[in-house]
């Protein structure tokens, strides 16, 4: 088997999409990634100021069930994939793209959540 070299990042399209309402993004592939590379950083902000609430919540937790919040991951699942499905326009299969990436999301942070509980104290009244 043999494989194609990598794409010219500079280069123009070699395909198009048959549907004429499609609209380009970028004129090239190396502007789509310096695009992609932007909305990456916004991204891992925005996971590092959701693992910072993911890590005060710790301190409403009773007990190593609570940390799980099996429900509360239900609804979670649920309510990604709504969202995803607002935003899945012309991209196949996005909605489970979406939800994929939240559920392994909430393993980690359910991993590390419970490190962090393991380094509270019950608040005594």
């Amino acid at each position: 088997m043999t494989f194609s070299k990598e794409p010219l990042a500079t280069g123009q399209a070699v395909r198009r999409f048959k549907d004429p309402a499609y609209v380009e993004l970028a004129p090239n592939l190396q502007t789509l990634r310096d695009q992609i590379d932007d909305l990456d950083r916004q991204i891992v902000a925005l996971l590092a100021a959701r693992s910072l609430r993911v890590r005060d919540a710790t301190r409403f937790k009773k007990d190593a069930f609570q940390v799980a919040a099996p429900a509360r991951q239900a609804e979670v699942f649920k309510k990604v994939r709504n969202l995803a499905s607002e935003h899945a326009d012309n991209f196949p299969g996005f909605e489970d793209i979406v939800e994929s990436a939240y559920r392994s999301l909430v393993a980690g942070f359910i991993a590390a959540e419970h490190t962090l509980f393991s380094q509270t104290e019950e608040v005594r009244s």
